[in-house]
């Protein structure tokens, strides 16, 4: 499929957001309806209740994921710097972010390592837009990263820039299409092993999310030996002592983690116990 030009992606910028508003309204009353049907005391009750009731809330998490990524289309073609804050300490909220997810890949047999340089550093960011670009490239490495294997994260904070590096042992990428990842596309060749598939548009919110930062995001694979992804944000602190607009919640109330983590989780990462 050819890549979507500029006025295309404009016109996706101004109808999926509001597509997805509904998609999220509605998809909300599906998992307020689902859990009336199957309240959590009758899951724990019944074994194959909970089996099923667990299909039922990952599809929600994963619907929800996907009306999430409708949402983010028009901050593709938008440019500019978000507002960054001091407020956040970024090597804490980094591993803060991996303990919450170490317990999910867990359930896939795949190691969550976090490391850092510095034990605490402080530069401007914004924590939900780098929330959910570390998350959606832990996503991409947990899909590809065979049980047994290892993602790593590392904060490293040099003279200049703070580099955030994801990295997996899994099976890597093409050098063909290593070339292309970043590419705002729909594209019918995923890398994904299997579905639901993505809009292709999730490594290329991550690079504008690094770019609104004033930052950068690369990668480096090799075929069999695994993919690295690192985002590089300047080492630099905010002088607007402003207070901050009351944050959107892109994940609607629910869990950030689980939900942008739900296209590469079994379908026992949701049941009751883990839940709980």
């Amino acid at each position: 499929m050819m890549p979507l030009d500029e006025k295309d992606l404009q016109l996706l910028a101004e109808v999926l957001p509001n597509v997805s508003a509904q998609l999220r309204s509605s998809m909300a009353n599906v998992f307020a309806a689902a859990n009336r049907l199957a309240p959590a005391e009758a899951r724990e009750a019944d074994p194959m209740l909970d089996k099923n009731a667990a299909i039922l809330t990952m599809s929600c998490h994963q619907m929800l994921r996907l009306v999430g990524n409708l949402s983010a289309v028009s901050e593709l073609v938008q440019g500019g710097r978000f507002r960054l804050c001091n407020d956040d300490i970024i090597v804490g909220f980094c591993h803060a972010l991996c303990e919450r997810a170490e317990p999910l890949f867990a359930l896939r047999g795949v190691a969550l390592r976090f490391s850092a340089s510095h034990e605490s550093h402080v530069i401007a960011f914004n924590a939900p837009m780098l929330e959910r670009a570390l998350l959606n490239l832990l996503s991409n490495a947990l899909k590809f990263t065979p049980e047994g294997g290892t993602v790593s994260v590392r904060v490293k904070c040099g003279e200049r820039h703070v580099q955030l590096t994801v990295a997996d042992t899994g099976r890597g990428i093409e050098p063909e299409r290593l070339a292309h990842i970043f590419e705002r596309y729909l594209d019918t060749d995923r890398l994904d092993p299997a579905p639901p598939h993505g809009l292709g548009f999730g490594l290329s919110l991550c690079r504008r999310i690094a770019q609104g930062h004033g930052g950068m995001l690369v990668a480096e694979s090799a075929v069999g030996k695994g993919t690295t992804f690192t985002l590089s944000l300047p080492n630099a602190r905010s002088t607007d002592l402003s207070l901050s607009d009351r944050r959107f919640d892109y994940a609607g109330g629910f869990d950030h983690v689980l939900m942008e983590l739900s296209d590469a989780l079994p379908s026992r990462a949701f049941l009751q116990k883990y839940l709980d």
